[in-house]
């Protein structure tokens, strides 16, 4: 009965979360598309830029939110496909930080490669910086540092934030859990669920730690 129960919870939580996820970027491509399709309005050229740009935008965005859900959905159906490879983490790092400007690389030069899917190491770097962005104090910017122990790479993501009581760390992994939040407003809550099932995926792990 439990796991029945367990999937209703998460279908009734998917869909209040895409209810306002999904159409509130559609919603803003669709306003700036018809307005730029507009034959009774003369726009300037600044502002057709900035009606594509909001255009670009909110595709990208849903794009984000529906490779979210659906690496999520091959996650939990054990579907997902493996390409591992030995990876360096310059090769990922260009590509995962593009969005997140205020993070700080420490030196990596003497880190070994890691066995592991470059799209998906991506990804999951992406979603944690992003979130340690979010989280941490105007003006700190988050630290991304690495070493090699043991035969494995440790990567750090270390952000200035509050932190969390060790009661919300288990729940911090959890799809559509956006702790701290007070609206609906910030996304799904799926970039940490998804970052660590990627990460085990690839025979990795992903903790929590002040």
């Amino acid at each position: 009965v439990e796991p029945v129960k367990a999937a209703d919870r998460m279908r009734t939580a998917l869909l209040r979360a895409v209810g306002h996820d999904l159409r509130t970027p559609l919603a803003a491509g669709w306003a700036a598309v018809s307005s730029l399709r507009s034959r009774d309005v003369e726009f300037s050229d600044e502002d057709r830029d900035e009606l594509l740009a909001t255009a670009d935008e909110s595709m990208a965005r849903l794009n984000r939110l529906i490779e979210n859900l659906l690496d999520l959905s091959r996650l939990q159906a054990g579907a997902l496909t493996l390409d591992l490879r030995a990876t360096a983490l310059e090769e990922v790092l260009p590509a995962a930080l593009a969005d997140t400007p205020e993070v700080e690389v420490a030196d990596l030069e003497e880190v070994p490669a890691v066995l592991a899917d470059p799209p998906l190491l991506e990804r999951v770097i992406a979603n944690l910086a992003g979130n340690a962005a979010r989280h941490s104090p105007a003006g700190r910017k988050v630290l991304l540092a690495a070493s090699a122990h043991a035969g494995r790479v440790e990567l750090r993501v270390v952000d200035r934030g509050p932190g969390l009581p060790s009661t919300d760390r288990d729940r911090l992994f959890e799809p559509f859990q956006r702790l701290g939040d007070t609206d609906n407003t910030t996304g799904l809550g799926l970039g940490l669920a998804l970052s660590r099932g990627l990460t085990e995926a690839m025979n990795g792990t992903l903790t929590p730690e002040d």
